[in-house]
């Protein structure tokens, strides 16, 4: 949901942790960083072509939602209204995390994994016009298209997480020197489970380059969801995917460096795929429609699963994989406190971030995508939700967003936090959720100097660091 400027707005606080301000150092590709315009199919922020839309949704207006007590809202013309399938509250905790944090563009998306039905559905630009962007797909996939060849590993070429490689270099940026296998250079080793926890560029790169062929890695992308337009009830723009003929091109495409894009929806769809099994699920996010009078005018049907994407084989691997980034990973720090101990208690989480920086617009993406729990929780008289006695929803995440080079919020945290939310309302014991209260939005602190007193973070200081294509 997009917010106006406020002088005070419902943000969350969860202890006297202050926020900190970080520059980013992250994958700089200058020479060979294409525009993110000629990437993406379609205009710069707005979703072209796609699949079919209800004729009854055609007016709808997902950049502007209204969260009332009971439920969230958007306008379907002047005399008719869309009754969301949107959580209030979880809604208003990702608002008030965005605003916050005034972070210059964010989505996030939160789905249920069983239904498609979409939770959380919010977007925020901190200037200028509000617009939808969970459905937009002009960042970079970056790291997170690692799930798509790891995909293609496990089911063309038979690999299995527990693959063990050796590597040297890559972390910023994939050199011909690093394809090159060099027991003198090569002295760390891990698995594909490791190498996608930590996002360990030069592994993939390696691995494709072996083991795939730029026709196979496409059609896994195809398979799942690149290229083409996601059912959904207003039009999402098609992730692109790109694949260079030359060698290092398809290696750098391979390990997430740039020729891909990524919309939060998609994100979001690509951590409930493999949390099925491989098999995807059509979100929706209008419950009904009602005229002026409050009358229903029109129901949404069920979600249909939709043509497996990958096998279930796959998907338990690739989601093998995806714990430990979590566990281990790229995202331990943003899902456990200084001393180690889990902000889920006995919630797993499989997980994957991206973090790509485009030098020309000195933009910082940063992404997070996965499912959880990715392991059921154990039923107690404690861990039960409106429906007695059954444990809680298993939920897709897909999370965006854009920083300047100063920055106090990456999406790991931010998908954390929403999380916790969910998680905390449906009773699972020591999930503790974020406290909503009023307060004054923090003034940003600009490079060029101006003074400003940062207010009270949400959540701990991320410390930010050089990480391998994270």
């Amino acid at each position: 949901m997009a917010l106006g400027t406020a002088v005070a707005v419902p943000s969350l606080f969860s202890g006297p942790l202050a926020c900190s301000r970080h520059s980013y150092r992250a994958e700089v590709v200058e020479e060979e960083t294409p525009s993110l315009l000629k990437v993406a199919s379609g205009p710069s922020g707005s979703a072209s072509g796609g699949a079919p839309v209800s004729s009854a949704l055609s007016g709808l207006d997902l950049a502007k939602l209204t969260v009332g007590d009971s439920f969230v809202t958007a306008s379907v013309s002047e005399t008719r209204t869309a009754r969301l399938t949107v959580d209030p509250t979880l809604q208003r905790v990702a608002d008030a995390l965005m605003v916050l944090h005034r972070v210059p563009e964010a989505a996030v998306v939160l789905m249920d994994v069983a239904t498609g039905k979409i939770l959380v559905y919010a977007s925020h630009v901190e200037s200028g016009k509000a617009r939808d962007l969970c459905v937009e797909a002009t960042a970079p996939a970056a790291s997170v298209f690692k799930m798509v060849t790891a995909s293609a590993l496990v089911e063309q070429a038979n690999l299995g997480a527990d693959e063990r490689a050796c590597y040297s270099g890559g972390e910023q940026r994939i050199t011909p020197r690093d394809l090159v296998p060099d027991p003198k250079r090569d002295r760390w080793c891990t698995t594909l489970g490791g190498a996608m926890g930590r996002s360990i560029n030069t592994v993939f790169a390696r691995l494709a380059t072996t083991h795939l062929r730029p026709a196979g890695l496409e059609g896994m992308a195809k398979s799942l969801g690149f290229g083409s337009a996601l059912p959904f009830d207003v039009p999402v723009q098609p992730s692109a995917e790109s694949f260079p003929e030359d060698t290092l091109g398809f290696a750098r495409t391979a390990a997430g460096f740039w020729n891909t894009t990524l919309s939060p929806l998609h994100a979001a769809w690509l951590g409930a795929t493999m949390a099925r099994g491989g098999e995807p699920v059509r979100p929706l996010v209008v419950s009904d429609v009602v005229d002026g009078r409050g009358a229903v005018v029109w129901t949404a049907a069920s979600s249909v699963a939709q043509k497996r994407a990958v096998k279930q084989a796959t998907a338990d691997a690739v989601t093998t994989m995806m714990e430990s980034t979590v566990s281990e990973g790229t995202s331990y720090r943003a899902f456990h406190d200084p001393k180690g101990a889990p902000f889920l208690p006995g919630v797993s989480v499989a997980g994957k971030t991206g973090t790509l920086t485009d030098a020309s617009s000195r933009r910082f993406y940063t992404w997070f995508t996965g499912f959880a729990p990715s392991h059921p929780v154990a039923v107690t008289d404690a861990v039960t939700h409106s429906e007695a006695g059954k444990a809680p929803r298993q939920v897709a995440i897909g999370v965006l967003i854009v920083n300047n080079p100063t920055w106090t919020i990456k999406a790991n945290v931010l998908a954390r936090e929403v999380l916790r939310a969910y998680f905390a309302s449906q009773g699972v014991p020591s999930v503790t959720t974020p406290q909503l209260r009023v307060t004054s939005v923090p003034v940003p602190v600009a490079e060029a100097g101006m003074n400003a007193e940062v207010q009270p973070s949400t959540t701990p200081p991320t410390k930010h660091r050089r990480q391998r294509g994270s």
